[in-house]
């Protein structure tokens, strides 16, 4: 019998200010690989401070896929990303190149961590806009409340004023007359490729330190600007790309919904609740291997043992 070969894609994931783009660029940069983003929010473009884009000069010192492809206009969906982010990690591939995915979407990590049916032929465009129109007739919550009707594990799930998700439960319904959970098949591990998962992991006060810090950064940096710029495009909460935590609330704050300090709060506070969410949601995969970045403080060891990983990694599956 062939032997495994060994993983030819590294995903480096984990929360939100962790310390994934360093480590992620270092890694790159010492495997000969291109960096492959899982960022919702990375993906558009002008949406720079708010996703802790990598700067230009990090940009520069290693090839990134996915990060300023789209306008900040565009609606982009799970299986869109899918099918742009496959071919070019087996591109790399091709190219004698390792990828290394990193990001902190779970839904994009899945996406390609998997063999996922999105049912993209799966759609009633006429039954799209129809659910569009009503809910700008009656409101988010009254098209909210058309989906708890029908499926109520789907309305619990998904937040009343993320509309898109909320018209594309129904519509699965109205098609298929499945709810949501029925029409997900469990996912099948892709076999398009190898791959080692990591998962960088810090002590929960510590994250939490380097979140507001960040934060703090963010705004010193210019994301009110960034997020006013965007405004005056027409760019606003109803829009994908302002949904992302850093924009829906600076937006908020311009809209003088709440004062300055309230705005910084809820930015702090929004943001270690994500983080904490995706904490939970990497902890769900199986294969990942976890590395605590308070443990091996230096890069120079980070790097070391992500390598001992793939070793081990390999001779397992020599045994195998």
């Amino acid at each position: 019998m062939e032997k495994k070969k060994t993983p030819k894609v590294i995903f480096l994931v984990g929360p939100t200010a962790v310390g994934k783009t360093d480590l992620s660029i270092r890694l790159a940069q010492a495997l000969d690989g291109e960096i492959v983003s899982t960022d919702s929010v990375q993906i558009y473009q002008k949406c720079d401070i708010g996703s802790a884009k990598p700067t230009s000069e990090e940009l520069a010192m290693v090839k990134h896929h996915m990060i300023d492809c789209l306008d900040p206009r565009m609606s982009f969906s799970v299986s869109e990303y899918q099918a742009m982010a496959k071919p070019i990690i087996k591109d790399i591939i091709k190219r004698g190149k390792t990828p290394i995915v990193t990001g902190g979407t779970g839904l994009y990590t899945n996406a390609l961590l998997f063999d996922m049916d999105f049912g993209q032929a799966i759609e009633d465009l006429p039954f799209r806009k129809e659910m569009e129109t009503f809910a700008e007739v009656e409101g988010a919550l009254k098209l909210h409340e058309k989906l708890k009707a029908i499926d109520p594990d789907a309305a619990a799930k998904i937040h009343f004023n993320n509309k898109r998700r909320v018209i594309r439960a129904l519509e699965i319904n109205h098609i298929t007359g499945a709810n949501m959970k029925d029409f997900k098949k469990d996912p099948v591990k892709t076999s398009d490729y190898d791959y080692l998962l990591i998962g960088l992991t810090r002590n929960r006060l510590k994250l939490y330190a380097r979140i507001e810090k960040r934060v703090d950064m963010m705004l010193n940096e210019g994301l009110i600007e960034e997020v006013e710029s965007l405004k005056k495009m027409g760019i606003d909460d109803t829009y994908q790309s302002m949904q992302g935590i850093g924009y829906k609330e600076v937006l908020s704050y311009l809209d003088n919904h709440y004062d300055y300090d309230t705005m910084v709060k809820l930015l702090k506070q929004n943001t270690r609740h994500y983080a904490k969410r995706q904490m939970t949601w990497f902890r769900r995969y199986d294969d990942i291997v976890w590395l605590s970045l308070d443990e091996v403080k230096s890069i120079e060891e980070q790097l070391s043992t992500i390598l001992s990983m793939l070793t081990n990694k390999e001779k397992k599956e020599g045994e195998a």
